[in-house]
């Protein structure tokens, strides 16, 4: 795909659910990022855009600023959170198995997920 094929799409107003399923990728930031479960922690806040975002498209980008935005905890995450706002944890694409144990993938999120750090 050449640099001239991507194209932004803002989410004001709300992309539909056919947008964002026409969608190929979305890039956000986080709240926090947990080193020790590799988890990153949204919040729904600037930057981070809806949780339907994060969870239709095939493709999640996520960007870290790090150190600012790491902890290497769980325990040491909470504190950091605001209990009052959405929070959604996600540690790594989505994936369950049916009963004969075939795995598949990106069927309550997005395929992949791609972590930056930025400094």
């Amino acid at each position: 795909m050449a640099a001239t094929d991507v194209r932004q799409r803002p989410d004001t107003p709300p992309l539909t659910p056919g947008d964002l399923d026409g969608t190929d990728a979305v890039v956000t930031g986080c709240a926090l990022a947990v080193t020790e479960t590799g988890t990153i922690v949204l919040d729904a806040s600037e930057g981070q855009g809806r949780c339907v975002l994060t969870l239709v498209p095939d493709l999640h980008i996520c960007v870290v600023r790090a150190p600012v935005q790491v902890v290497a905890s769980v325990p040491q995450a909470m504190p950091r959170l605001d209990p009052t706002r959405p929070l959604t944890w996600i540690s790594g694409p989505s994936a369950t198995s049916d009963i004969e144990l075939d795995r598949d993938e990106g069927v309550h999120g997005p395929r992949a997920l791609h972590v930056v750090l930025v400094d």
